[in-house]
């Protein structure tokens, strides 16, 4: 449950809509003031920066890949004439990648229209024109060549009538349900005849992939039947490559090499081809990644069968969360990660042993402007990252982790117009939390002001320190601070702290939230006024904002984005119920009470809060049915409540103008709310409800 996107869940970055038809609800801005709000007038003034979708370095170092808006740009690490790709119709570009030798990139071309078809482009970096490869109609993702340069390997959903992934909207039901399963398989393309092979069977849904060294084979995570829901069940598997007489690649069989508790990604092949390294742990979105890093032996068929061996988990005590990793030896990987709030990188040897810091920073270094990344040569002495943070826009740096150049300057002379964000921590009992807290950007001593607590989502995920235009830039804007905490069940601080929400969704983490509420308030440092306190989410996020007003009644006002009210009901309709075993431990058929003790609406009745609900008409991963029974609930125990049902959009906004209406209605919601707050003259003060 994540309110983001990543390059092959796009986001990839969640399936299955509801029909509006269910209920006639007010849409967009029907109920808006003719006359511009405060809000208004604040979002509209927010800076815009340019934001780097990806980076991407050449094996040998030299030269790094990047998109800015759908433009394609290549230049040389150490300096030098860029040059920019583009292709027929100048259509948008996206997930470059780059030949083993440098000398040749592949990307995508997304043609216009409602239903996806994308063009496979390669284009050499001796300035010849781009090569069309092929045209698929349907959804393609993560092309990536061969160790030899002769053959593309590219994950290709036929005839998908959207964009893949659970966090995009979903195409209405209708007909047969159990007959619409589209399935991503592996494919190649021989770029000597531009002819399209599908290697992988038909009842298999590819999410991620790496050549072996030799390009005799595939390592990939897979799984039966619908791709949504059954990324959190995915194994291990060994593909190898049958090649014809013609060069082109055919069906291979499919051999599992692991079966994981948790969920895998990243997996990456070995330089030897012995092993495959894989991120593993709990993860509630497919493309939010974090957890250990496992080494699985790859038995070679000439060797005998293939059993996978033993896998190994060689950061065991690691106390962060690696999100990416890369191969720089047969005996060595470098690795980026959440560490305590922060970005970083490391090493650590195959074989185990105590990972190495290599560079930390308050900042977000990534290779997607999703979670902290990096691109990395053949041998890792070069990486490039695309670096941001709440006071500095994203720009593209390359050189030795930690001592990079910077390479753009697509922001310069754009400044921040919100105050500092500041890394803190605070205790619940023996646990120690962090967490990001932006001040008001006038802030003065002597004031108090108030203060909005913005839960991310996930739960597996974490706040960090980014550019942030939208809504936690202007809420600092309009005098409030902001803090993004993260409890229990986020990123940063070790697998056991990510799985420490197991079995206690609106327990231990909803504790942490409150227990760094009481420590920003009681802070000399930061004057809260009690009054008007406020909290939000998406997602998880929405959920924890569900029942946090039903735990207590110290907030004035709250805003609720694609949560949970009904755990019950969400698990019959949400299209990835897969995610929910391994955090409470059953089906909401087989173990009802596990899911109802975190179930807002078994403590509706307790809400006093005033609470804005927002939701997408077409999101799968978080249904707007849970919306609507929320604001049915409040607003039949007149708390006032408003719902906003946003028209052909997801879990995510597609549309920016939607994504503005979603921020400024947040504003002007904490606004009237901290406005009649801080006119009541009766002493502050706040009443826990405790189930």
């Amino acid at each position: 449950m994540q309110s983001g996107t990543k390059s092959h869940v796009h986001f990839a970055v969640l399936l299955c809509a509801f029909a509006v038809s269910l209920y006639c609800l007010p849409l967009l801005a029907q109920d808006k003031d003719p006359a511009p709000s405060r809000a208004a007038a604040v979002l509209n003034s927010m800076p815009h920066a340019k934001k780097i979708d990806q980076v991407a370095l050449s094996p040998g170092g030299n030269q790094v890949a990047y998109i800015v808006d759908g433009q394609l740009t290549v230049t040389p690490v150490r300096g030098g004439a860029l040059r920019e790709i583009s292709v027929e119709g100048k259509l948008r570009l996206r997930e470059v990648t780059w030949s083993a030798d440098s000398k040749q990139l592949a990307f995508l071309a997304d043609l216009p229209g409602d239903i996806p078809v994308a063009q496979v482009w390669t284009a050499a970096i001796d300035g010849s024109a781009p090569a069309k490869r092929a045209e698929l109609k349907g959804y393609a993702q993560t092309p990536r060549f061969s160790p030899d340069g002769a053959t593309l390997a590219i994950l290709f959903t036929a005839g998908l009538p959207r964009v893949a992934g659970p966090l995009q909207p979903m195409t209405p039901l209708a007909g047969v349900i159990d007959d619409q399963i589209y399935e991503q398989r592996l494919n190649t393309i021989n770029l000597r005849t531009n002819r399209l092979a599908q290697v992988t069977p038909a009842d298999m849904y590819i999410y991620e992939y790496d050549w072996t060294p030799d390009g005799a084979a595939w390592v990939a995570t897979a799984a039966h039947g619908s791709g949504d829901p059954n990324w959190w069940v995915a194994r291990l598997y060994r593909i190898d490559v049958r090649i014809d007489a013609s060069g082109d690649a055919r069906t291979g069989e499919m051999h599992e090499i692991y079966a994981s508790k948790w969920q895998m990604e990243d997996p990456h092949v070995s330089p030897d081809g012995k092993n495959v390294a894989i991120i593993e742990g709990l993860m509630s979105d497919a493309g939010v990644t974090g957890g250990d890093i496992v080494i699985v032996p790859i038995v070679p068929m000439k060797d005998g069968p293939i059993d996978g061996g033993a896998a190994r988990n060689i950061t065991p005590t690691l106390k962060a969360s690696p999100t990416s990793l890369a191969w720089t030896s047969p005996d060595r990987i470098v690795f980026a990660a959440n560490i305590d709030g922060n970005s970083g990188f490391g090493s650590v040897s195959a074989t185990g042993g105590e990972p190495q810091t290599l560079w930390t920073g308050e900042e977000l270094a990534t290779v997607d402007a999703w979670q902290p990344g990096g691109s990395f040569s053949r041998d890792g002495t070069v990486t490039a990252v695309a670096r941001q943070s709440a006071g500095t826009p994203p720009e593209v740096w390359a050189g030795p982790i930690g001592h990079w150049k910077q390479i753009t300057h697509l922001n310069s002379g754009i400044q921040p117009a919100w105050g500092a964000m500041r890394n803190v921590h605070w205790t619940n009992g023996s646990t120690r939390v962090e967490g990001w807290l932006m001040l008001p950007r006038d802030f003065a001593p002597g004031k108090t002001y108030p203060l909005v607590v913005s839960v991310h989502g996930g739960p597996s995920s974490a706040c960090t320190s980014n550019w942030g235009e939208g809504f936690t830039g202007a809420a600092s804007a309009m005098g409030y601070f902001v803090l993004c905490p993260n409890p229990r069940g986020s990123y940063g601080q070790g697998e056991a702290f990510t799985q420490a929400n197991v079995k206690d969704f609106g327990g231990g983490d909803y504790r942490d939230i409150m227990a760094g509420i009481d420590a920003i308030s009681n802070s000399k440092e930061y004057p809260i006024d009690a009054k008007r306190i406020g909290i939000r989410g998406h997602s998880y996020g929405g959920y924890m904002t569900m029942w946090a007003e039903t735990q207590t009644r110290r907030f004035a006002a709250a805003v609720a984005g694609a949560g949970v009210s009904d755990w019950l009901s969400y698990y019959g309709l949400n299209d990835i119920d897969e995610w929910m075993i391994p955090f409470f431990g059953a089906s909401a058929y087989d173990d009802p009470a596990m899911y109802a003790k975190s179930d807002p609406m078994h403590f509706v009745k307790a809400v006093q809060t005033p609470t804005l609900i927002l939701v997408g008409d077409r999101d799968g991963e978080v249904p707007m049915e849970q919306s609507v029974e929320w604001w049915h609930a409040l607003k039949t125990m007149k708390v006032p409540t408003r719902l906003v049902v946003y028209p052909n959009e997801g879990h995510i906004f597609v549309k920016p103008a939607d994504f503005h209406d979603y921020s400024l209605r947040s504003l002007e919601w904490f606004d009237e709310w901290f406005t009649k707050a801080s006119a009541d003259q009766t002493v502050a003060h706040h009443v826990d409800t405790p189930h």
